[in-house]
């Protein structure tokens, strides 16, 4: 009936050795609190384009692939999933992915999201969009992934609730303070926790932490770097009238059957210009 996640909120660095040390050390803290997941911001191993990254040209690639691996060694030990994000390099001459890489707690690499929704200098400078949505089981618990700008896109976050997840895993490098109000936003309307991770630097605008089905903050990481160990609680009474009530009435609603079931053929109904 419950699940704890550490949603995570590292200082992102231009260096993939500094980067891989910073998720190692949250995945032990995440892991001493409790937490059967770990979360981590957009682009985060690799360093995200633009801010960190200025080209690919020369990138080495070889190196964040150890790091890779050196987490997943790690996640495997403590037993512990990892969501974490990081560029995903292709064939020469094609760009990398932004992408979430799906650790087991076996320390298996076992899926990985790629970005689908790319900004317009993303994709016409430094990625290669994806075009698959992504979904995990942990414990019961199915969760959902999306990846910044996306947030822009109602229909990413529809296409989850249709796919059953109980959490979406939203991580960005945030560019405005209007974003966690749309991440709060989409919780509420498809009454599912979301788990929104960012970089430290960003926190000026708005912290990481765990939203709740209702679309209230649950969990707070605060201002600086850290993590918030949150809980995915289907017992919590707070939470019952959006999990038992309005997501499924939600759910009859789209389907239109409710309401095509009650269409009448009435004059003063198909006549809208009278009083």
């Amino acid at each position: 009936m419950s699940l704890a996640i550490a949603t995570c909120q590292p200082t992102a660095s231009t260096d993939p050795r500094a980067n891989g040390a910073e998720v190692r050390r949250m995945l032990r803290e995440a892991s001493a609190a409790g937490a059967r997941l770990a979360h981590f911001p957009e682009g985060f191993l690799s360093g995200y384009a633009v801010e960190d990254v200025a080209s690919w040209d020369g990138f080495d690639w070889a190196l964040v692939r150890s790091e890779l691996e050196d987490v997943a060694a790690l996640a495997g030990e403590l037993g512990i999933w990892v969501v974490l994000g990081s560029a995903h390099p292709l064939t020469e001459p094609h760009w990398p992915h932004n992408s979430l890489y799906v650790i087991s707690e076996e320390g298996r690499l076992v899926d990985r999201y790629d970005k689908r929704k790319c900004s317009h200098t993303e994709v016409t400078r430094f990625y290669t969009p994806g075009f698959e949505p992504v979904v995990l089981d942990v414990e019961g618990f199915r969760f959902g992934m999306a990846i910044c700008i996306e947030i822009n896109f109602s229909d990413v976050f529809a296409e989850y609730d249709r796919l059953g997840v109980d959490c979406l895993l939203l991580s960005a490098y945030p560019v405005d303070s209007i974003f966690a109000t749309k991440a709060r936003a989409y919780a509420a309307i498809h009454s599912y926790w979301l788990s929104l991770s960012v970089p430290a630097q960003t926190t000026h605008l708005f912290h990481s932490g765990l939203i709740g089905p209702d679309g209230e903050v649950l969990a707070d990481a605060g201002g600086e770097s850290g993590l918030v160990v949150g809980t995915l609680d289907r017992a919590d009474p707070a939470l019952r009238g959006a999990l038992e009530f309005a997501r499924p009435w939600r759910a009859m609603a789209r389907a239109g059957d409710i309401y095509n079931d009650r269409r009448v053929t009435d004059e003063r109904s198909r006549v809208r210009t009278e009083f």
